[in-house]
């Protein structure tokens, strides 16, 4: 297992200005605490032993905040070069700290790492490499990578100019140490030398995430990154079977005459409002593919639902449904986890710290591909009985 992570953090931030004039970019603030701060408590949480930070620019800040790293319950250590060093003379000139597999990444970037099923899939790979690809479902910003089915990089385009492209490098690479016997002596970029080298020699892996990532890569990005740093409970329900009464097996809820209300289903959600919870329902509807209703029947169903929610004092956030028959093999349709990630990217929350509660396996598997904590409804069982256990 992986126990050290290399964090490149010695650029100047030009394009922050003025922020970066007296602040590292890393040591912008969000609610009050650095943007690098959460990327440690994040390491932290996934079992990360040691740092090493690679400091430049006003490295000094960096290190009178994290200092050893006791305080944050891990060993922090610091190489530092000079302003003007690229990124692979940065890893370079650090190779002496250097443990024989471990994770690098940008100080600029917060991903949600899930390094358990990160490491796994570079275990299965076998490559020198393997780089984290977003796949851009809401196409945050231009594509650079394209990983093939066989989960190898095959395309790294800095420009963004190529066609084909299926996600976007957020770099949390995994490397073997033994990489850096092929780093060369004069100052260059990690990017541009190292990463064509390894793909063209079929030795970078790229692991496709739908989890979204927050980099500060220009200042419109903050309000996003706010938002999403910002404390918040969020709670996905599935419908059907959690919240009203599950038609049989084909069957469907066509109009507001058929939903009724499970017991406690009313209460659990008045009661998950006064928790300060944003409720999130996920609602697979093969009716609507199948022929047997329509989207504008599904539309009445919920704004009778949402009348009888303001009525009773429930904030609800959203509603996501699939209208997908089974067999159309969409990415949103539960057990699929795609409406998930969907609601995560538009209202900027961390599903790896997110409830998902359903009734039946293809919820506990949409919620367990997203990497949600899941709970599942046994038969009979109260929803309400559930909520009054969550903080």
């Amino acid at each position: 297992m992986i126990e050290q992570a290399v964090i490149l953090a010695g650029g100047q931030g030009k394009r922050f200005r003025p922020l970066t004039l007296t602040t590292p970019k890393p040591m912008i603030l969000f609610h009050g605490k650095p943007f690098f701060a959460y990327i440690i408590e994040m390491l932290k949480k996934n079992g990360i032993k040691e740092v090493i930070i690679l400091t430049g620019y006003l490295h000094e800040k960096i290190e009178d905040y994290f200092k050893d790293g006791q305080e944050f319950g891990l060993k922090i250590k610091y190489s530092f070069s000079p302003v003007d060093d690229e990124t692979g003379t940065r890893v370079r000139k650090a190779k002496n700290l250097i443990a024989d597999t471990f994770l690098l990444l940008y100080g600029d970037n917060y991903w949600p790492l899930q390094l358990d099923e990160l490491f796994r899939f570079y275990k299965k790979m076998n490559t020198q490499g393997l780089v984290t690809v977003y796949s851009n479902i809401d196409n945050y910003t231009k594509n650079n990578t394209f990983v093939n089915d066989k989960g190898l990089v095959e395309v790294y385009d800095k420009s963004r100019r190529a066609s084909g492209l299926n996600g976007v490098d957020v770099g949390f690479f995994i490397l073997r140490k033994s990489i850096l016997k092929s780093f060369p002596e004069d100052n260059f970029s990690f990017e541009k030398v190292i990463l064509p080298k390894m793909i063209a020699e079929k030795q970078l892996a790229g692991f496709l995430t739908c989890h979204k990532y927050y980099g500060l890569s220009n200042l419109e990005r903050i309000p996003v990154i706010e938002e999403f740093f910002k404390p918040k409970k969020v709670i996905l329900l599935d419908r059907d079977g959690v919240i009203n009464k599950k038609p049989p097996k084909a069957e469907y809820i066509k109009n507001w005459s058929e939903f009724k209300f499970l017991p406690g289903a009313i209460d659990a959600l008045k009661l998950l409002t006064k928790k300060g919870y944003r409720i999130i329902l996920i609602s697979n509807q093969a009716g609507i593919g199948r022929g047997a209703m329509t989207e504008e029947d599904l539309k009445k169903i919920h704004k009778k639902f949402l009348e009888v929610c303001r009525k009773e004092g429930i904030n609800l956030t959203g509603i996501y449904h699939c209208p997908h028959n089974w067999d159309e093999g969409c990415f949103c349709r539960k057990p699929k986890p795609g409406m998930l990630f969907k609601a995560a990217a538009d209202h900027n929350f961390d599903l790896t710290k997110t409830i998902f509660i359903g009734d039946d396996e293809r919820d506990e598997q949409a919620g367990k591909a997203a990497n949600c904590k899941t709970i599942s409804l046994h038969q009979g069982q109260n929803l309400l009985v559930i909520v009054k256990t969550l903080a």
